[in-house]
């Protein structure tokens, strides 16, 4: 890039691709361009072709390039999907100096993330959720207490190898460096949730087109994901077949008439639904557009409630649960879903940048926006903070014969 301080983040979703280029300010980030594309050759999340995700990764990299009159050569990247799980583990060390310096930190980490993966998985971020100096238990932030021993208690968040290659190839072939692999729920996280929620107990979800991402933050920390292969793509097919109209007059209708909960419409309210084949468009009940869209969603909440509650952390929710992503202003969602969890619910939008504030000021463009904040905050700081992924990607990257 020029000398200009920027940060690219490149959000390859099942339904949309977004790229985003930001500058570092001393006030802050400000967003200069972004681009958007229909995205190709993915399903919930996983590419399944590499030369159609590419052509739309290219369509937003021009897009945001022209609006930012700056060409981009390296993105941060997000990655979501069933494939991703998350684990505990443990790190010990000795201390040489007697006390915690800030390489100690990152040798307690580097222990910490010393497990048995099978050949197709790859750790895409060792997080540590406390430390222990002598058996002091507790510890946010070890570095200058004194001591003989170092333990750290981390989550492991991993990968499937294929994914991430597949990911970081088809990037490659748009003509971008990837400098990290995100997971896209950390991301949108650092876009729509404070720091006072993260630590009185939050479940963060995010409502995207191919997968719906969970992850529950106590204390400060990320304790908990998981992930749905149930998004907003799955609730078009469902009005799709239900009303019998094309998708893409299925997708307007959920976007523009869409409630999940029924009871939010007049008995005698109709719209208009266009039909299949060379067929007039009929008038239809708009309450049976809600029971379709309630029937799906209602599913997708009680797989998040078991697994909230299987996380064992649900009782720990004091700030209850954020939606954000591109299906999270679905009508009638908070709702609902306060009824499901008995939680307090709320729709999160991304933190405001300046610059393009506007265009990204939208739940779709959480983990866009997160992105950035995410590099800004984390790649170029000590890795007592959170290490960067850098290093695990530039071996993979020399793997695959892609350059480090």
């Amino acid at each position: 890039m020029s000398e200009r301080r920027l940060l690219a983040a490149l959000d390859v979703g099942t339904s949309k691709i977004c790229c985003v280029v930001a500058e570092r300010r001393e006030e802050g980030l400000s967003v200069l361009g972004v681009g958007m594309a229909p995205a190709q050759g993915l399903r919930k999340g996983v590419v399944i072709n590499i030369e159609e995700a590419g052509r739309g990764i290219s369509q937003a990299r021009r897009e945001a390039e022209a609006q930012a009159y700056e060409e981009i050569r390296q993105v941060v990247t997000g990655i979501a999907g069933s494939h991703i799980e998350s684990r505990v583990s443990q790190g010990v060390i000795a201390l040489k100096e007697g006390e915690v310096r800030p390489e100690d930190v990152e040798r307690v980490l580097e222990a910490a993330r010393a497990v048995t993966l099978s050949r197709d998985r790859v750790i895409l971020h060792v997080l540590p959720q406390e430390y222990s100096v002598d058996h002091q238990a507790g510890i946010l932030q070890p570095v200058g207490m004194s001591g003989v021993r170092l333990e750290v208690r981390a989550l492991l968040v991993e990968a499937s190898a294929s994914a991430v290659q597949n990911l970081v190839k088809c990037i490659s072939q748009a003509g971008l460096e990837v400098s990290a692999v995100v997971l896209q729920a950390l991301a949108s996280a650092e876009a729509v949730l404070t720091p006072e929620e993260k630590e009185l107990g939050v479940a963060l979800v995010d409502f995207g087109g191919g997968t719906t991402d969970l992850a529950v933050f106590v204390e400060g920390a990320l304790r908990y994901t998981a992930s749905v292969p149930v998004g907003g793509d799955l609730l078009t097919t469902d009005i799709t077949v239900g009303l019998r109209t094309p998708r893409s007059a299925a997708e307007r209708l959920k976007e523009e008439k869409g409630v999940c909960l029924p009871e939010m419409v007049d008995d005698d309210e109709t719209l208009e639904v266009p039909s299949l084949g060379q067929k007039p468009p009929r008038r239809m009940s708009r309450k049976l557009l809600a029971e379709i869209l309630e029937a799906r969603v209602v599913e997708l909440l009680e797989i998040l409630n078991t697994n909230l509650e299987h996380s064992g952390l649900k009782k720990r929710l004091s700030s209850g649960v954020v939606f954000t992503g591109g299906s999270a202003l679905l009508s009638g969602l908070p709702e609902l879903a306060e009824q499901i969890f008995e939680l307090p619910v709320r729709v999160g939008y991304p933190v405001r940048l300046s610059g393009l504030s506007e265009e990204v000021h939208h739940p779709r463009l959480s983990t866009a926006v997160g992105l950035l904040l995410y590099a800004d905050r984390y790649l170029e700081q000590p890795p007592e903070e959170e290490p960067s992924p850098g290093g695990w990607l530039d071996r993979f990257k020399k793997i695959l014969g892609l350059g480090g």
